[in-house]
């Protein structure tokens, strides 16, 4: 647990989700997710003002291995998208958790947010299959 992800909550989906100002989140795929993808090489984000409904497709992520959907944790409108990542993929690899955020969403539903996993039970699920 490092200081950049203690406050954020997960989906089981593997996107996490940190709290800013007011009902805005910033949107991203964990880090076991990146690991579990490989290299990834292209994403497809929402567009800004699009509305995305939890535990609905909102995009996709590709890697050399596959291409997997990306599933929004919770329901609202694409405020912003990373732009950077159009041109480096990668980032998501290198830096899940800060440079390699997806989407900033306005939460249409803030009573959403409780159905997500804080760090320590995000863990134990990804654990699960481990065992």
């Amino acid at each position: 647990m490092t200081k950049a992800t203690a406050n954020l909550l997960y989906s089981k989906e593997h996107e996490w989700v940190e709290q800013l100002e007011g009902n805005r989140v910033r949107i991203g795929i964990s880090d076991y997710a990146q690991k579990a993808l490989g290299d990834i090489v292209f994403v497809e984000n929402p567009a800004i003002d699009d509305e995305v409904i939890v535990n609905e497709s909102m995009g996709t992520i590709e890697s050399v291995k596959a291409v997997s959907e990306l599933y929004s944790p919770v329901s609202g409108t694409v405020v912003a998208v990373n732009e950077e990542l159009e041109g480096a993929p990668e980032t998501i690899n290198e830096n899940p958790f800060e440079a390699g955020w997806l989407v900033e969403v306005e939460v249409s539903n803030p009573e959403e947010l409780e159905l997500l996993l804080n760090e320590e039970e995000y863990e134990a699920f990804t654990n699960e299959g481990e065992e």
